[in-house]
């Protein structure tokens, strides 16, 4: 078989790299894929973009199964093309990654169907949602409605920051005269406290296989301090998805979301991220949907998984009304895994690019550098983007996956790199 992964991140890379290990597999296209997949035999770097482009250079080179990475694609009905073609593709069609791509259609989802969601309002106008900022108080979450690449939402401890986020945010009001510009809004909601988890499924129209559980570290600097990120690191398990905790989120929040999709007449395919705030009780409530896998949380759940996911992928697009994916269970590695990102100088700001990156290791059982924001000049990989690599390793504990991390993170360069020393703080902590 001949499969394509959509994207050029790490997620794309860690997805390839499983994908690549099925004996069904005879080569791995990435559309358009970065220095690490280009610096690897396995896999081929493919530099088309667009949405009608992907449809007929998948078409014309025979490939057998597509999987969308990235948010950007699945907004723009790339799955919707595919699927026009008679193209195998696994991802929400353009109406379902609205879950994502649009705070309000997602918050208006979950309230219409009764999933545990915080509290919130709806703006165009800011002099509205200053005023509304100013009766509800902080701490307040202030969100764009669209996509931001993980980095549109700012949880504003002070009333000062919510203002100067609602200002930003709603900053490219359309002029008068201009046409076809969509006018920006937020979405302004309660601050929820608890522990973040990040619970990731596979949906196949009908069906829900959950993935490993696995925690997100936003922040940028240790002790969950600094700017809000794209991610600067994950491990999996989370323990704080326990057992009750996972029973609940697939009862109250994922199993409704899928059957209030197909009652909408959307039916939902693809990988489905919920983000839950989990509170000190044990009660998730959900902070956000994705329409894809997390990143950097794909990087060590994949590690984890023992199960072909070539196989897991064609179940879930088995042609027909859904998929199979009740026929199937996950196998797992008993260890931890745990990614920690290292980053551009500058990140997540104006990261700088360009720099050279060397002390790169073989990739090892234990331990694989996934590329993100990478590209190759000269034939030597250099700095491409904000989050540059994850370094993901397995280890017994979360402690010994510290270790081995950061181990292989000292030795990699390049100028100005930054990394978070903490990754799994909590785990290692319980």
């Amino acid at each position: 078989m001949k499969i394509l992964v959509i994207g050029g991140g790490g997620r794309e890379h860690a997805l390839a790299w499983k994908l690549a290990q099925s004996a069904r597999v005879k080569r791995v296209y990435l559309a358009p894929g970065n220095a690490g997949t280009a610096l690897d035999s396995r896999f081929e770097n493919v530099n088309v973009t667009g949405v009608e482009e992907l449809g007929a250079w998948a078409l014309a080179n025979k490939i057998a199964l597509t999987v969308v990475g990235p948010e950007g694609p699945l907004a723009a009905g790339v799955v919707d093309e595919f699927r026009k073609h008679g193209l195998r593709v696994f991802g929400p069609s353009r109406a379902a990654a609205q879950l994502e791509s649009s705070k309000a259609f997602s918050k208006a989802f979950m309230q219409r169907h009764g999933i545990p969601t915080a509290d919130y309002e709806t703006f165009t106008e800011a002099a509205a949602a200053h005023a509304y900022l100013d009766r509800k108080g902080s701490p307040i979450v202030v969100k764009a409605d669209g996509l931001a690449a993980g980095k549109g939402v700012v949880v504003a401890m002070t009333l000062e920051e919510a203002h100067q986020a609602v200002d930003f945010m709603l900053g490219g009001l359309q002029q008068p005269g201009q046409t076809g510009v969509q006018v920006p809004r937020v979405v302004i909601e309660e601050f929820l406290a608890g522990e973040e988890a990040s619970f990731i499924v596979l949906c196949d129209g009908r069906n829900v296989l959950p993935l490993a559980t696995s925690q997100d570290h936003k922040r940028l600097l240790n002790d969950d301090q600094g700017p809000n990120t794209g991610g600067m690191g994950a491990y999996s398990p989370a323990a704080v998805v326990t057992p009750d905790v996972h029973a609940r989120a697939m009862r109250e929040i994922i199993l409704p979301t899928i059957r209030g999709m197909e009652k909408d007449g959307i039916a939902y395919t693809g990988f489905l991220y919920a983000g839950l705030m989990i509170d000190a009780s044990g009660r998730p409530k959900t902070l956000e949907f994705n329409c894809r896998l997390g990143d950097p949380e794909t990087q060590p759940i994949l590690m984890r998984l023992k199960t072909d996911l070539v196989e897991v992928l064609l179940a879930a697009t088995e042609p027909g009304l859904h998929g199979r994916l009740d026929d199937l269970e996950l196998q797992w590695d008993r260890r931890t895994a745990l990614g920690v990102v290292m980053a551009a100088q500058n990140y997540p700001m104006q990261p700088r690019q360009g720099d050279l990156i060397t002390g790169l290791p073989e990739e090892a059982e234990d331990a694989v550098v996934f590329h993100a924001g990478t590209a190759l000049k000269d034939g030597q990989p250099v700095t491409a983007g904000g989050r540059v690599l994850c370094v993901t390793v397995l280890a017994d504990n979360v402690r010994q996956a510290q270790q081995r991390a950061y181990e292989v993170a000292s030795a990699i360069h390049f100028d100005g790199k930054q990394y978070r020393t903490d990754i799994g703080h909590r785990a290692a902590r319980s």
